[in-house]
């Protein structure tokens, strides 16, 4: 069954922000500034991407989507990050309505559109674990009587960290957050148009079944100076220095390793 990840990388879309700006040239600017993009490539390859190389089932896609005014320089440094990710393409558009953009990325991407298949958003800033495509699959396949006559079922991993990532190394705290972005995935049936980008994240339990998993920590959800949501949960906990066996965690767990944030946050 074909996974598919969406991955937003400062895609100025038309709404899909919780950041509001009054014209499009703003959010483009806002999303292109120098100091933001920096911040975003720095967690990008320190956080985001070292796991989805590390995955231990490696039989999944991923689409990267960015304006098509994003400036050369930053494209050809997205393309370097990602040439060791044979699963992942960049996809271009102009800004439009978000997620009618999304959702068309998303059925674009079925190399099957009559067989069902699993869907996850990505941000551009977090980590899930090696396994999770891994137990992704795992669980789906447990889970035949529940997709049977279904045509969408949620998966969620809500047990996980809030980190904060910079040039002293990685400050950690547990987080138990359900819905989150990170570590949520959906089953869509075959024949449906259904995705992901359909439904807000936090009310995909309005629309369909929600199966939770709450047995392993799956997810690390970046805090840092540019997220899109300023508030929540994670604005509140307290996160402090990893010690050895937090280092050891984050780098078998998430392929995160705090030498590597230390040196690119450093640079």
């Amino acid at each position: 069954m074909q996974a598919i990840g969406l991955c937003r990388f400062s895609y100025p879309a038309l709404g899909g922000f919780q950041v509001g700006h009054e014209t499009t040239e703003e959010r483009i600017a806002y999303l292109y500034d120098e100091t933001r993009l920096e911040e975003r490539f720095r967690l990008l390859e320190t956080v985001a991407l070292p796991c989805l190389k590390a995955q231990t089932d490696p039989d999944f896609h991923m689409v990267f989507v960015v304006g098509d005014q994003f400036p050369a320089r930053h494209l050809a440094r997205l393309e370097a990050l990602l040439a060791d990710l044979p699963q992942a393409v960049i996809h271009q558009e102009p800004p439009r309505r978000h997620r009618e953009v999304m959702k068309e990325v998303l059925n674009a991407a079925r190399i099957n559109p009559k067989a069902p298949c699993l869907q996850f958003r990505y941000d551009d800033d977090d980590a899930v674990s090696v396994d999770f495509i891994a137990r992704l699959r795992q669980v789906v396949e447990r889970s035949a009587g529940l997709l049977e006559g279904a045509r969408s079922v949620a998966f969620d991993w809500p047990q996980g960290y809030v980190a904060e990532f910079d040039a002293s190394g990685i400050r950690a705290a547990d987080l138990y957050r359900p819905l989150n972005v990170a570590a949520l995935a959906m089953y869509v049936k075959g024949g449906s148009p259904l995705t992901i980008m359909n439904f807000a994240h936090e009310k995909l339990p309005r629309f369909m079944p929600t199966l939770t998993l709450p047995d392993a920590a799956m997810f690390v959800r970046s805090h840092n100076g540019s997220n899109d949501s300023r508030k929540g949960t994670a604005r509140q906990l307290q996160v402090a220095p990893l010690d050895a066996d937090g280092v050891a965690l984050f780098r078998d767990r998430f392929a995160i390793d705090e030498a590597h944030v230390r040196q690119v946050f450093s640079a």
